[in-house]
């Protein structure tokens, strides 16, 4: 496979480019490289036609040295071990970069949501947790959701767990509803760390966050939010796409209308505030900020030159190829790579954890402040490390998480 088609080369790639400035051992080099554990499934479903379907699934567990696995749950059509382990690695750096002590874990399972009923998808949800629940755990591997995954998906798995180890374990998964040991603040923490670090990048760089043409590719989660949170900041929104297509008003989109609007149509699209956009022209647009908040390899060789924004914040995990990647640094292009910008996700989930593990629960500032903290830091160190390395902000979070890892590495020792 090329790199712009198999995640997992492309993050060692990334990986490769900090190990060498770094002048890592080389036998860090190949622990930090090798997946500690992955697992692969079958999760038989009874579906509602009376028919038996065998889906599969995945578990990667990257690594575990700073701590307990920790990533999300997807459930996509196109979900590959290749991705799923990628998705563990980024995770290890992530949570690195960010400073949480976890280590890096992915899941995914081969389906598609959208041709599920409710009660198909729950069947599917314990069956997977099921088949996992030996290597997973509060101390072991703690999930959280990703892609077509949500609050739902992980209260059947936490009560899928809990029933298996006869009690309640909520701080077994995060991204859970609040009645069940949720954190306030949790659905919103990837989209408003996305737009923390896009307002102190404007800083760095000398223009005002307030009053930014922003761009966003994807309108789940992280892109609904991040796009909520920029207006709300001063930025306009003038572009969103989604899985079927786009919507563009040079003049800013109402991002609170336009979620009323998704709310009931599923998409973007129609919005009657906006004229149609493909949703390939979005990387074409002349924004300050673009933010791919889609899935992998979205820029690309291909597009990376038609791209005109000063900062890319990647909300997604990998949505920039490295060849894309290189082109746009060669340009001048600012770009905040996944590992720093969506880490506001894994950040807000720690929180989540230390809640569960401790049963005191904190108020939606108090998380919230602790999140801009935590996030404020990451991006000076990142942005630090790469002033002192000369080097693209991608390099230098890779610099930074592989520090962190490779030190533990060493001071843990070879077990014997």
């Amino acid at each position: 496979m090329s790199t712009t088609s198999n995640p997992y080369e492309a993050m060692l790639q990334e990986f490769a480019g900090a190990a060498r400035l770094l002048d890592l051992d080389p036998g860090i080099w190949k622990i930090l490289t090798a997946p500690k554990r992955q697992i692969t499934v079958s999760c038989p479903v009874l579906m509602d036609n009376g028919q038996i379907e065998v889906f599969t699934g995945y578990r990667v567990q990257h690594s575990i040295t700073l701590g307990p696995a920790k990533g999300g749950i997807r459930f996509h059509p196109d979900v590959s071990l290749e991705e799923v382990k990628a998705l563990a690695a980024w995770m290890t750096w992530k949570c690195a970069v960010a400073g949480v002590p976890f280590g890096g874990g992915k899941g995914g399972i081969i389906c598609d949501p959208t041709k599920m009923s409710p009660r198909e998808l729950e069947a599917l949800t314990r069956r997977y947790t099921a088949e996992i629940s030996d290597v997973i755990g509060p101390d072991k591997d703690v999930p959280a959701p990703d892609v077509n995954t949500n609050e739902q998906v992980m209260a059947w798995f936490m009560d899928t767990y809990s029933m298996r180890v006869g009690r309640t374990e909520t701080a077994v998964v995060t991204g859970k509803p609040i009645a069940i040991g949720g954190s306030l603040g949790r659905r919103e923490a990837t989209g408003r760390g996305v737009m923390i670090v896009v307002r102190e990048a404007a800083r760095h760089l000398g223009f005002d966050a307030s009053g930014a043409t922003v761009a966003v590719q994807g309108f789940g989660n992280v892109g609904s939010i991040s796009a909520l949170l920029l207006s709300r900041l001063g930025s306009k929104v003038v572009a969103v796409t989604d899985w079927q297509g786009g919507v563009y008003n040079p003049t800013g989109l109402s991002i609170v209308d336009l979620l009323s609007w998704t709310q009931n149509h599923k998409s973007v699209v129609g919005f009657p505030e906006a004229e149609p956009l493909p949703g390939d022209k979005i990387f074409e647009l002349d924004v300050d900020v673009l933010i791919p908040a889609a899935l992998e390899n979205q820029i690309t060789a291909a597009n990376a030159p038609t791209i005109k924004a000063r900062v890319i914040a990647e909300g997604a995990n990998g949505p920039t190829t490295p060849e894309a990647h290189q082109h746009l640094f060669d340009r001048g292009v600012f770009v905040i790579p996944d590992i720093l910008a969506n880490a506001g996700g894994v950040t807000t989930s720690y929180f989540e954890w230390v809640q569960n593990r401790h049963g005191y629960y904190w108020d939606e500032t108090d998380v919230n402040n602790r999140l801009e903290r935590w996030m404020v830091e990451a991006f000076n160190r990142v942005l630090a490390t790469s002033l002192n390395y000369k080097t693209d902000l991608r390099t230098a979070a890779y610099i930074v998480a592989i520090t962190r890892v490779a030190e533990a590495t060493r001071l843990r020792g070879m077990y014997a």
